[in-house]
């Protein structure tokens, strides 16, 4: 066979069996651009004319099969006839696969994602190696729109309706034993065995296992009927078709055509052409290219540090701890006395238990968790990780402390959520290595990580902590040191707007209910609670000290009765372990257009005031940071993407609609007057 290719190779072994190996040039990950599936249909000619007893697909890179689609062409399509122009080349290149007169098997290892796994399926057979490593998935949702490349019914076909839109409803990823039980792959078997498995299912001497009987009836007319509305109100929880089109089409897809596989591949090239277009694909497919932005910040620095040593074991400290164990570094957790580390301990101790199947792999990443009273592990950490009370005169005494018991190059970070740099610093003999790492609550929910640099940050030392924040899968966001930093810069004037409704009567129902309509993941109230009303006052007086601005007194006066929030049982709501016990239902006692257009521009006028004083670099970061880092409506694209789509006229309007009846707060920062977007 011809072999001149780019993007693949094409090798006949002494079985006649062919193996198609692609390994995209000056690409770290395999993807299926155009340019690679033009060589890929002129292979499968080949392989037409040719005939070789069989056929197997694999991957040249180490870290996977293939991740998908090139999502940067699809920002290229001009018009919505270049999209279904693909679409439709792409769908009979799939269906000539599978026609292909011989055994076609996908050999898998690490990510199979998206149209990396659409193709997979259109193989007669897939194969997995058996490995943490190995990810499989249909995750296009998360770009706001569907499988597009016969994703739909293959994946239906290969597991259920039931088992295949629990996966592509939720854009999760599997690991290759969930694969096989779910029936997207045939086999998963150890790395040194998968070639072999490969051969096996092209020698014909290897059977599929039949669908479960309730997928059977699942797929039925009479379960197609009766299904979608059940799924529907389930997605609508999470992702209201309003916003999120989506996941609801690929249920009409299945009800309205399920039936027919060829009327399901036509639906589907229908629907995906309407989707790319579509304001929220256009925000989600631009979230991320920022958020691999946000990765690409991470590059170049030394992210070894295997040890890390935390000080305070509290729920943001101890959180940090165990995420940074269950990604594989070792951890020393240090805390006055054990009765505070084990809480910490027991709640690591509980994910892991959630999210690690293995119990080997289990108890060897609560091992690598390691309380420490006497803070031993401080001389032998790469990174020590401040999480103590956000009080300044405590957090320097504790540096004092650590400094001189510090390695040469180690990186000391504080997780402070408002206190600038500086005024750490102000004692350190090494005042270039203190480098802020922020987090965010929940740790293991909140991908992003604020990389926080003062003056006297070295470059060095905050390039070390994104890598690290990579490292453990986190995101990190530059910014420099200033009160609030960015996202609680912006975030707590919005929360204290709506304290602030609340003590003039405005029920919590209608606050938090007029936010999460506006598609916030909870809403203002609840997110204090989350956060802690103690964390929510010290924020907020040190904003006020630095930037202006009122503490609510019924604010202080919580904290003041121990009434923290969640973490206490109680704050502005009650709980009950995690649920709430008590909502104030009452009726809204303001417009929905004025309580909504406060909270919102609460932020907005304070995410300009950041750009403007350069807190962080620019807009799309600041967008990115907001979305990542607090849940801001992905839909609608971060707070700027906010701006550009209302109308920056129309927005200054309204503050100054909305200044004269509720105060200096809604006056328009400087920044208004010069944005440029």
């Amino acid at each position: 066979m011809d072999n001149q290719y780019i993007h693949w190779r094409v090798v006949l072994d002494e079985a006649n069996i062919a193996w198609l190996t692609l390994d995209v040039a000056e690409s770290r990950v395999n993807v299926l651009s155009g340019p690679v599936l033009n060589e890929l249909q002129v292979i499968v000619e080949l392989l037409s004319r040719d005939r070789p007893r069989a056929v197997v697909v694999q991957s040249g890179k180490p870290n996977g099969f293939i991740a998908g689609a090139d999502v940067k062409e699809f920002q290229q399509f001009a018009t919505p006839d270049d999209a279904a122009r693909r679409l439709r080349d792409v769908h009979e290149l799939f269906d000539r696969i599978e026609r292909l007169p011989m055994p076609t098997v996908a050999k898998i290892h690490g990510f199979c994602l998206g149209g990396g796994l659409e193709l997979a399926l259109a193989c007669h057979y897939r194969v997995a190696v058996d490995a943490p490593s190995t990810r499989l998935g249909l995750p296009e949702v998360q770009l706001g729109i569907h499988p597009g490349y016969g994703g739909i019914m293959r994946a239906i076909r290969a597991s259920g309706p039931l088992r295949a839109m629990d996966l592509m409803l939720t854009g999760r990823t599997v690991d290759a034993r969930k694969a096989a039980r779910m029936g997207l792959v045939d086999r998963a078997v150890p790395e040194r065995h998968i070639d072999d498995a490969a051969r096996a299912f092209a020698s014909g001497s290897m059977h599929k296992r039949p669908l479960p009987l309730r997928e059977r009836l699942a797929d039925s007319a009479v379960g197609r009927m009766i299904l979608p509305t059940f799924m529907h109100k389930q997605v609508e929880q999470k992702a209201p078709r309003e916003h999120y089109p989506a996941p609801h089409a690929i249920i009409d897809i299945w009800a309205s055509y399920g039936g027919s596989p060829a009327a399901m591949l036509r639906a589907e090239q229908s629907s995906a052409v309407q989707l790319f277009n579509h304001p929220t694909a256009q925000n989600l497919q631009r979230l991320f290219f920022l958020q691999e932005r946000l990765k690409a910040f991470g590059r170049g620095g030394d992210a070894k540090a295997l040890r890390v040593h935390v000080v305070g074991a509290g729920t943001m400290g101890g959180d940090i701890a165990a995420w940074c164990a269950y990604k594989g570094c070792s951890v020393t957790l240090q805390d006055r006395a054990a009765k505070f580390i084990a809480p910490a301990m027991q709640r690591a101790s509980r994910y892991y238990s959630e999210r690690i199947r293995d119990r080997r792999l289990r108890t060897a990443t609560l091992d690598r968790l390691m309380p420490d009273i006497e803070g031993r592990g401080v001389p032998h950490a790469d990174i020590i990780i401040e999480a103590i009370i956000e009080d300044l005169e405590i957090k320097r005494g504790l540096f004092a402390d650590l400094e001189p018991k510090l390695k040469p190059g180690a990186l000391l970070a504080t997780n402070t959520s408002s206190i600038p740099l500086p005024q750490l610093a102000e004692n350190l003999a090494d005042p270039a290595r203190l480098v802020g790492l922020h987090f965010f609550n929940p740790v293991a929910r909140m991908k992003l990580v604020e990389i926080i640099s003062s003056p006297t940050t070295s470059q060095e030392s905050a390039q070390r902590a994104a890598s690290f924040a990579v490292a453990i899968d986190r995101l990190p966001l530059p910014v420099i040191s200033s009160p609030g930093f960015l996202i609680n810069r912006i975030l707590t004037p919005y929360m204290l707007e709506a304290v602030r409704m609340l003590q003039e009567g405005i029920s919590i129902g209608a606050i938090d209910r007029a936010m999460r309509e506006f598609g916030m993941p909870m809403g203002p109230v609840e997110l204090a609670d989350a956060v802690g009303l103690d964390i929510c006052l010290a924020v907020a007086k040190v904003l006020a000290t630095h930037i202006g601005g009122e503490v609510p007194e019924i604010l202080q006066r919580y904290v003041n009765e121990g009434r923290l929030g969640r973490k206490t049982g109680r704050g502005f709501y009650q709980y009950k372990g995690k649920q709430k016990i008590s909502v104030d239902e009452r009726a809204g006692g303001a417009a929905q257009e004025d309580i909504t257009d406060r909270l919102v521009l609460r932020m907005l006028n304070e995410a300009i005031a950041c750009l403007d004083e350069g807190v962080v670099a620019d807009a799309d970061l600041l967008d990115a940071g907001m979305v990542f880092g607090t849940g801001f409506a992905p839909f609608r694209g971060g707070p700027m993407q906010y701006i550009r789509t209302r109308g920056l006229e129309n927005l200054r309007a309204r503050l100054e609609v909305i200044q004269p009846k509720y105060g200096d707060a809604f006056r328009r920062a400087a920044g208004w007057d010069t944005l440029a977007l």
